[in-house]
């Protein structure tokens, strides 16, 4: 005997009692295992954490929350055939297909975030070690008028580095050239010996975040991203260092001294040099936060731009 048909009322369908449009309903901390492949090497394996929304209007009760897991598990399985090659891609498909599934809304957004390992060699010892890095991506589908779908994508990179104060250096050095001087020390050998000799100065932990946003059909290297973010502080770390490997990563970072400003600046000459295939209109976004070890205070500097911006700013074509 077949059994009856029972059809369940769509309760989210249902006029709300306050006719609000919400900006954004879904679901957060979505841990899924993405897998990314790479040209001539092994496959990337990521336990990422996804955010998913749809903007819902004011004449729908609710969003059907279970669509979103249904699009982002048909992207996964598919890429399990043919594997992600750019998180934010992935983001961009889901967020294409969360407006295939929801009718009703005209916006879709798919925030990721994962930790990915890096293999980092230490300079003198050249011992193998491993480096853990902050990437996410965002992807936003936009409906528009003529029912086509538009995307804008987003990817980025958090990198801990070390940076070393100028100011606090110049006046140990003012210090230290006096103290020379009185002990009749020549100009010369004083020039010389801070030539080979950077002087003391506090250190900071710097972390550097870059994100570029650009819409589909341009790709951004993430890998990219993070070189450009450890070059632009006074030194990059290693999580295991034997005596010589860190006495030369000290006197790197002295060598090098960088303000907080200086590691912005830095990041956005090096974007410019190295992304010169995107369009002007790709939003650039640089962060540079340094966690002071003599102040309870932390240093920030920013800069959000147009690529185009910054190109007309170093007189750059």
């Amino acid at each position: 005997m077949d059994l009856p048909v029972i059809h369940l009322p769509d309760v989210q369908a249902n006029r709300p009692d306050i006719p609000i449009t919400l900006t954004r309903v879904g679901v957060t901390n979505v841990k899924k295992l993405v897998e990314v492949s790479r040209a001539e090497k092994r496959p990337i394996i990521l336990i990422s954490e996804f955010d998913i929304f749809v903007d819902l209007p004011s004449d729908r009760k609710g969003a059907n929350l279970s669509r979103n897991f249904e699009a982002i598990d048909e992207v996964l399985e598919e890429a399990l055939t043919s594997p992600v090659c750019e998180i934010e891609e992935l983001c961009g498909e889901v967020a294409r297909r969360l407006l295939g599934r929801h009718e009703y809304a005209t916006r879709a957004e798919v925030i990721m975030q994962s930790e990915y390992i890096i293999k980092r060699t230490t300079p003198i010892n050249k011992l193998k070690c491993q480096q853990v890095v902050d990437i996410f991506a965002e992807a936003t589908a936009l409906r528009e008028d003529d029912n086509k779908v538009s995307v804008k994508k987003m990817v980025g990179a958090e990198v801990i580095g070390i940076t070393a104060c100028p100011c606090a250096q110049e006046i140990i050095r003012e210090k230290a050239e006096k103290e020379l001087k009185r002990l009749n020390v020549d100009s010369k050998t004083i020039h010389e010996f801070f030539s080979n000799i950077p002087m003391a100065t506090h250190n900071q932990r710097g972390r550097g975040i870059i994100s570029i946003e650009v819409s589909s059909g341009h790709k951004v290297s993430i890998d990219k991203i993070i070189r450009i973010i450890e070059e632009s502080m006074s030194s990059s770390i290693y999580e295991l260092l034997k005596r010589n490997d860190e006495a030369m990563l000290v006197e790197t970072a002295h060598k090098n001294p960088k303000f907080v400003e200086d590691c912005v600046r830095t990041m956005a000459k090096k974007i410019v040099h190295e992304f010169t295939d995107l369009p002007d209109e790709a939003v650039i976004t640089i962060k540079q936060i340094n966690e002071e070890s003599i102040h309870t205070h932390n240093a920030f500097a920013e800069r959000i731009a147009y690529l185009g911006e910054l190109k007309s700013e170093l007189n750059i074509k």
